[in-house]
């Protein structure tokens, strides 16, 4: 259903393996770009890609003229949302704009044509988020939450809604991504309630409840990074 992992999020998946198994320690500065690429045998285009997903979601930070470092767990809850990286296309309000209009409806239209596979999936998905989240295996819950939606916009009954999801995919996954480091476990907690009453009204063929659930999630979730659509 889901396509192969892009290279770049599985090199994001082995440095916060480094990270979470202590070859990577609070402080530590990250090799240089040249280092790492030939690590891992990937371009830099790649690695920097990886990089930017990790500094996303708070596990490592840039700093100008010293470098990249890793972030100390300790003061992970206090620190800021990493910048945001389509700034010059996009502003992070207007993508969380467009997201609850688009994934509202979205879900709406998926109503009466998920199947029994399909929800279960959306409820693995949701119990993956929630396990992933306790561990602070933070690229696996994002990864958990990305199918749990992409799963309702793959039964969504609109064609060129589907095709309008896809386009903006990327600047979609980044507003999943960039509330994490600022999100406590209650707002976590909440987060993975709202998956569940979102399935229950797929699975109960309400449009309206589905269109309002959704709604609700992602106009929360955009309150988690300090935004009021």
């Amino acid at each position: 259903m889901f396509n192969r992992t892009p290279l770049p999020q599985t090199v994001a998946r082995q440095i916060q393996d480094m990270i979470q198994n202590g070859e990577l320690t609070p402080g530590d500065k990250i090799p240089s770009q040249r280092e790492f690429a030939q690590k891992f045998g990937i371009s830099r285009a790649s690695l920097r890609e990886a990089l930017l997903t990790l500094e996303t979601l708070g596990l490592i930070k840039t700093e100008a003229g010293r470098g990249t470092f890793v972030t100390d767990p300790a003061s992970r809850a206090k620190a800021d949302m990493a910048p945001w990286r389509y700034s010059e296309s996009h502003s992070v309000f207007d993508v969380f704009q467009t997201r609850m209009i688009l994934e509202s409806e979205i879900a709406a239209l998926a109503c009466g044509r998920l199947t029994a596979t399909q929800l279960e999936a959306m409820e693995d998905a949701t119990n993956r988020m929630e396990k992933c989240w306790a561990e602070q295996d933070l690229i696996a819950n994002v990864e958990a939450d990305l199918e749990f939606h992409a799963t309702i916009v793959e039964a969504c009954s609109n064609s060129m809604m589907r095709e309008l999801y896809q386009a903006v995919r990327d600047k979609i996954t980044e507003t999943q991504r960039q509330p994490i480091p600022i999100t406590d476990p209650e707002r976590m907690r909440a987060s993975i309630g709202e998956h569940r009453k979102i399935i229950a009204a797929l699975r109960d063929n309400d449009a309206e409840r589905a269109r309002r659930e959704m709604q609700a999630h992602v106009r929360n979730t955009a309150r988690c990074a300090g935004l009021q659509t």
